[in-house]
Parts: structure tokens; C-alpha cells; sequence
């Protein structure tokens, strides 16, 4: 299912596992789930670390992280940037922006919460609690995971 929390930007589980290309560039998809997503696309789960697409597999509709979510912080600062810098491109083409992750809950609307926050200037982006607070107006059924969350909160200001 497709929540659309402000204009061309939506959050869904994986359900929209779907390539963007499959969507003739009507919109982008940032896949925020190791499985099935990443080892989809890659053709395995199991990629060495120095693996060029470890961490992400990019095509011109698709981000497809390699990213599970932890009870602890096991993120690292790539992923977010690629994530902003992807969301960047196509929004400002005008393309709206799917991500997803398993459910729905953590992942997916981490990362929306960080693109209305940091780029799109929707929310506060003060710090992570002022923003998550203003994002749940959007999305209130946003429950991040333990690990996502004290990485956000710990990173907020490099993020």
C-alpha cells in the first residue's frame, strides 16, 4: 500500500517492490530493504563488503539499499547521502518519490522524515525529536526501530 505524505513524495511497504524502470520513469523508488529488494536486484544477500554495490545498487529509477533494520546503530553515512542525493535528483525533475521498506513503519519513513526535514524544508530540521514530532502530523503511523532511530538522533547534524 502507497501513503502519499505530501505532494510526490509517498511512503509503502513491499508490496511496491517494484522497479521504477517497470513505472517508465513516472516515478522514482528507493527500496530501503535488504530483502527482498536488495538481494533482488543483486542476486544474492550475501555481497562482500568491498563490493561496489554493497551498499546500494543504482539504477536511473531505482535506489535499493542494502539496509535491514537493526536494534542497534549498524548504519553507516553513505547510505543517507545516496538517499538524499537520489531523492534530489528526481524531485527536482518533478518525479515523485516512492520508499519503502518490509512494513512500512521504520526505514521508509526515516528516510522520508530526513528528505522533508533536510531537503525538502517541509519539517523542522532542528533536530531529530523536533522533526520526528512535526513529521507524525504526516505519518502517524511512523514507529522507527531502535537502531534507525539512535543513529538519526545521534547524526541528525551530519545528516
Amino acid at each position: 500500500m502507497i501513503t502519499e505524505i505530501h505532494p510526490g513524495l509517498s511512503i509503502a511497504d513491499d508490496t511496491e517492490c517494484l522497479p521504477g524502470l517497470q513505472l517508465a520513469g513516472t516515478k522514482a523508488v528507493i527500496h530501503a530493504a535488504k530483502y527482498p529488494c536488495h538481494a533482488r536486484f543483486v542476486g544474492t544477500g550475501k555481497l562482500p563488503k568491498e563490493h561496489p554495490d554493497y551498499l546500494a545498487f543504482i539504477r536511473p529509477f531505482d535506489l535499493v539499499l542494502n539496509m535491514i533494520d537493526p536494534a542497534v546503530s549498524l548504519f553507516r553515512s553513505e547510505t543517507f547521502a545516496m538517499t538524499r542525493a537520489f531523492a534530489r535528483r528526481h524531485m527536482s525533475r518533478g518525479i515523485p518519490l516512492v520508499i519503502h521498506c518490509n512494513q512500512g513503519n521504520s526505514r521508509a519513513p526515516s528516510l522520508a522524515l530526513l528528505i522533508m526535514a533536510k531537503d525538502m524544508h517541509k519539517i523542522s530540521d532542528e533536530s531529530y525529536d523536533a522533526a520526528r514530532k512535526e513529521f507524525e502530523s504526516y505519518y502517524p503511523q511512523y514507529k522507527p526501530g531502535r537502531g534507525i532511530e539512535q543513529y538519526m538522533r545521534e547524526n541528525w547534524e551530519r545528516l
